[in-house]
């Protein structure tokens, strides 16, 4: 909660920053509130979405608030302090009146809150004047309500600022489900593609408003059930296309609805956990927290460290209550329970399995042992049972380290496997695509065998994720285990569904691409466990960790070499950020899949070049999502610009091909419309190549050219995206032929990558190449 923001900053302060001799801007403080909010209703709708950020993150405010605290502390000093704690409360109420403003605009966007807001608002604002008033005159005794009264207004603004912001996150979680509904109705691919533009629209306004969210909650088991949630969704986004549009091609293919309708329900289900987290907390929600606990079920590790803390404190207090021993055996059913994950795992070895249950039958003795005891202190109250009970307490202690150590050695155990498993696994999937592909039908008993020995590592994968979770040692590798999981058993099943659709209809592309799609998340869900396995057993590790020194300079990181290195991880801030932008992309990038498509038919030739420019710019956008992701083959910020290059060149072909197609339409509306459209192309074009040729040195500089790269193609995709539907329009309407057009020699060199399977994301031949001369380096 933002609110938390107010108390925190105001223990921050010392005394010497009530020395301040910054003068107070008292012009903003002189300023009528009527012409404020004049002011505030004639600017553009753009600046004042912009207010519930200006709210939370005021720095004059934020920098006030401890000299606030500092003049509480010293209030009998202020009486005498002088023109110093004048210009401090003049300070204070300027960046009260700052803060209030935008709360003012908050309360006239939303009516719901207006009355509470504007009560609010006024309460701190007269608090503020208090404060100025206090510090002006010679008694400084009213300070300390002053600032009570200010801190308890300035936390109820921020409170109904954050309940503004939870209605417009769940206003929008609401249209992404009705949009879901809509495209799960659609009938022809005409309306699918409407719909599915829509859709795609509220998906970005939703990925933007919950990355916001995630980075205000401090639950960190909520932060990562959100970061799961979006992640599940924008990895389910290709999959709804792929999926609804072989729906649409073979309305006979159970599998192929099966494959649908799979999709759907987990995205209702990730966003069902949107709500909920979001929920949770607010007031008249709290008891939500008693109906989720069953997916919030404990680990084996924390069963562990729950006992290990009861026999403590029953240590402490010299024995345990009838209350406290029925809270000490239901822990330990919980903790057996949980190890049984362990002991009926096909996959666990004798030796760790018969450890596990003889240091769980030794736990079971001890805390008998040790609820004798106790009964007896209770009952007769013998001096001699002091001795017994430490012995207990000591013995159970004891029991649950070693037991603790054993379950970890076993997950350890299976989590090295987990690496060459996801291998076989991908190439198992690899062998299902290319004989369902191939062979077809006739070839039914192979694809079961590779479909049945598929499922027994999806099982065994399955099993190795389950322990990981019960050893996670902190709240978000727990919930990326539980969702790596749950992703797996899920979609898993799903790449055979897909196969035997493709199978059924060896010539569909449709068919085919969905299968594709189908093996891209199936990798990408191996690689999360891969990676999960290997975070866990690094933090498992006995060895000690290198010690690093962290005030060094590390060379060549921040940008200050032109060597390209490896790729390092952004902060939450810019993954953010880069994250809400690549999404954008990945959303283009299906519009523009699903206008190449409707091109199937007699306008669909080997030698329409403005079909195969459009997929292999498709293909570089996504290439472009994929490293937003941390994904694909361009690795670092070098590959990303020179990615960008290739695009920029495609789309200066698709250009002149298109102005080729002009010339046939008849004119009227259509071919003005295509002109209009058209001629953006090159000013779209000259502005990418100028931001990728823009030089930059330093961590930050790079971070932002990333961002207007990424921005920069999106606008050019979108114009694209335009041209493309418009050259579609006229074909249809005039029977336009496009045999013969081409690019005057441009696409030679071009190279056409129409397959994410390459994951190139420089379209084929014109692959992204590492390196260059530029100062630009990898972040």
């Amino acid at each position: 909660m933002r609110a938390g923001s107010v108390s925190a900053a105001a223990n921050a302060g010392g005394a010497a920053r009530c020395r301040s001799n910054t003068p107070a801007p008292r012009s903003t403080c002189a300023r009528p509130r009527t012409a404020r909010r004049r002011a505030r209703a004639h600017r553009p709708r753009a600046e004042r979405t912009c207010d519930m950020d200006a709210l939370s993150d005021d720095d004059e405010y934020a920098r006030r608030e401890p000299q606030i605290s500092c003049l509480v502390a010293s209030r009998g000093e202020a009486a005498a302090g002088g023109a110093a704690v004048q210009r401090v409360g003049a300070a204070v109420c300027c960046a009260v009146e700052r803060f209030v403003a935008v709360g003012e605009t908050i309360a006239d966007d939303n009516p719901d809150v207006r009355h509470s807001m504007v009560l609010a608002c006024k309460e701190a604002r007269a608090a503020g004047r208090a404060i100025e008033r206090v510090c002006a005159g010679a008694d400084g005794a009213g300070m300390v309500s002053a600032a009570r009264a200010l801190l308890a207004a300035v936390t109820r603004v921020l409170l109904l600022a954050d309940m503004v912001v939870v209605r417009q996150l769940l206003l929008a979680k609401d249209k992404v489900a009705r949009s879901l509904d809509r495209l799960e109705s659609v009938s022809n691919f005409a309306e699918f593609v409407r719909a599915f533009t829509e859709f795609g629209g509220g998906m970005v306004e939703l990925a933007r408003l919950t990355a916001e969210r995630r980075a205000d909650l401090r639950d960190e088991r909520r932060r990562a059930q959100v970061a799961a949630a979006r992640n599940v969704l924008e990895r389910s986004t290709l999959m709804l296309l792929t999926s609804s549009k072989t729906c649409l091609r073979h309305p006979g293919s159970a599998s192929a609805r099966e494959n649908r309708d799979t999709v759907f329900c987990q995205m209702r289900r990730a966003m069902d956990l949107i709500h909920y987290v979001v929920r949770d907390g607010l007031p008249g929600h709290e008891e939500h927290s008693h109906e989720a606990a069953q997916w919030e079920a404990g680990t084996a590790l924390g069963a562990l460290r729950g006992l290990t803390g009861q026999v403590r404190t029953a240590r402490a207090r010299g024995g345990a209550d009838a209350a406290r021993r029925r809270a000490l055996a239901g822990t330990l059913r919980a903790l057996v329970e949980r190890t049984h994950d362990f002991t009926d795992s096909a996959y666990t070895s004798h030796e760790h399995r018969q450890r596990i249950l003889a240091l769980a039958e030794r736990i079971a003795y001890e805390l008998e042992r040790l609820v004798a005891v106790a009964v007896s202190l209770e009952e007769q109250g013998a001096s001699g049972s002091a001795t017994a009970l430490e012995s207990a307490c000591t013995g159970a202690t004891s029991a649950a380290s070693e037991l603790e150590r054993a379950l970890v050695a076993a997950a350890r155990d299976q989590a090295r496997d987990l690496a060459p498993l996801a291998d076989e696994a991908k190439r198992l999937a690899s062998d299902l695509a290319y004989i369902a592909s191939s062979c077809g039908e006739r070839e039914s008993e192979r694809l079961h065998n590779i479909a049945s020995r598929l499922h027994e590592q999806l099982d065994h994968i399955i099993e190795v994720c389950k322990l990981l979770r019960h050893i996670a040692m902190s709240e978000t590798l727990q919930v990326s285990a539980k969702f790596a999981e749950i992703n797996l058993r899920i979609y898993g099943p799903q790449v055979v569904t897909a196969a035997r659709t493709l199978a059924a209809h060896p010539g569909s592309a449709a068919a085919r691409e969905n299968l594709d799609v189908f093996v891209d998340m199936w990798a990408w869900l191996l690689a999360d466990a891969a990676r999960l396995a290997r975070e866990l057993l690094d933090l498992t590790d006995d060895r000690p960790d290198k010690q690093q020194y962290s005030s060094l300079p590390r060379p060549g990181k921040h940008g200050t070499t032109s060597k390209p290195l490896k790729a390092v991880r952004l902060d939450s801030d810019e993954q953010a950020k880069i994250a809400k932008s690549g999404l954008e992309m990945k959303m283009m990038s299906s519009e523009m899949d699903a206008e190449t498509e409707k091109w199937q038919g007699a306008a669909a030739d080997e030698n329409n070049d403005i079909v195969k420019r459009a997929k292999n710019m498709s293909s570089m956008a996504f290439a472009m999502y994929q490293f937003t992701k941390g994904e694909g083959r361009l690795n670092t910020t070098q590959d990303l610009f020179t990615q960008a290059e290739y695009f920029a060149e495609e789309a200066n072909r698709l250009y002149k091909i298109v102005r080729q197609f002009s010339y046939q339409v008849p004119a009227g509306a259509t071919k003005k419309e295509l002109l209009e459209h058209l001629d953006k192309v090159p000013t779209y074009v000259q502005q990418l190549q100028f931001t990728v040729k823009e030089p930059t040195v330093g961590r930050a500089a790079t971070f932002s050219k990333v961002d207007n790269v990424i921005q920069e193609t999106k606008h050019l995709m979108n114009v694209i995206s335009k041209v493309v539907t418009t050259c579609f329009d006229c074909a249809n309407k005039y029977n336009l032929d496009f045999t013969g057009l081409s690019a005057g020699g441009a696409g030679a060199g071009g190279g056409r990558g129409t397959s994410r399977d390459e994951e190139s994301g420089a379209g084929g031949g014109v692959d992204a190449k590492p390196g260059g001369s530029s100062s630009d380096t990898a972040m």
